[in-house]
């Protein structure tokens, strides 16, 4: 169920790639698809979502950073390909165990301080070596990827906090509030941005719902229902699939231009990441991570 989940989210940047609509429409069209059929399964299942204001507060938190992370790394897909700005966005993971280190006082591994540096180094051959060379929109959209990053950090900080309350709604309660929240912001914000809502093709209605079914519900169903049969460094190899896949995805549908230095890079950034997802110094926020 992990691996397939995996492999379900791993097409999330090629839906958005495909769908002819603005990165900020396509964030909409995910989140609110999504929210819908979340709220379809809650009705059937007779799920409350109403637990109380604090609940509803911090779930509406989680929306709005959620939305700022979708609207970052849809537009870092637009100038980078779906592969480098899928791989930026995990870089998340430093984020948690800096955090974990810093105010949890978590002990901080030789793992970690290996895997750090491997990172960067992994993400200069990737995205840094040409700098001079790439264009201003390259650039860009390499910023973007890793303000996706941070915002995913408080993102997975601020869910854990509102899953860890007692008597929480369930996983997937929290999700369809979260997916509704954020779909109104992103919805607003492409208002004000003047984007059209209308979905101009069959092409990428097929784009988004898909996006919204596998990538806001299936998937993440799948990891979540198959995370307690597993030990957290295999959930965490496991879920590497994503951005793997995702690089591999986009030289394969969008003929990205990958050197060996790129190629070498990729690697040495994922295996980093794997590295610093299976560590002590996360262990406690992984699996929420995950759940995700």
């Amino acid at each position: 169920m992990v691996t397939a989940g995996a492999v379900l989210i791993s097409f999330s940047a090629v839906f958005v790639k495909l769908a002819h609509v603005s990165p900020t429409m396509a964030g909409f069209y995910r989140t609110f698809f999504g929210g819908i059929m979340l709220l379809i399964i809650l009705v059937i299942r007779r799920e409350a979502l109403w637990k109380g204001a604090s609940f509803l507060y911090l779930g509406i938190f989680c929306g709005l950073v959620f939305s700022l992370d979708l609207f970052f790394w849809h537009k870092s897909i637009h100038y980078v390909g779906p592969g480098l700005a899928t791989i930026l966005a995990n870089f998340q993971v430093f984020l948690l165990a800096l955090y974990g280190a810093l105010v949890l006082r978590e002990a901080v591994s030789i793992r970690t301080m290996a895997a750090i540096p491997l990172a960067f180094f992994g993400l200069f051959l990737l995205a840094g070596i040409h700098w001079r060379q790439l264009g201003e929109a390259y650039r860009v959209g390499v910023a973007l990827g890793l303000a996706t990053a941070a915002c995913y950090a408080v993102y997975i900080l601020a869910l854990r906090k509102l899953q860890s309350k007692k008597n929480a709604p369930s996983a997937m309660a929290n999700l369809a509030v979260i997916s509704m929240v954020s779909a109104l912001l992103l919805g607003s914000a492409a208002w004000v941005q003047n984007d059209p809502f209308a979905i101009p093709d069959l092409q990428s209605i097929f784009s988004l719902v898909a996006y919204g079914l596998f990538s806001q519900v299936i998937g993440w169903v799948l990891i979540t229902r198959g995370l307690t049969r597993l030990r957290s460094s295999l959930v965490g190899l496991l879920i590497l699939l994503q951005p793997a896949l995702s690089f591999t995805w986009d030289i394969l549908f969008f003929h990205r231009d990958t050197d060996l230095f790129a190629v070498v890079g990729a690697v040495l950034s994922l295996t980093a990441i794997y590295l610093g997802t299976t560590v002590k110094a996360v262990k406690k926020i992984g699996p929420k991570v995950n759940q995700i």
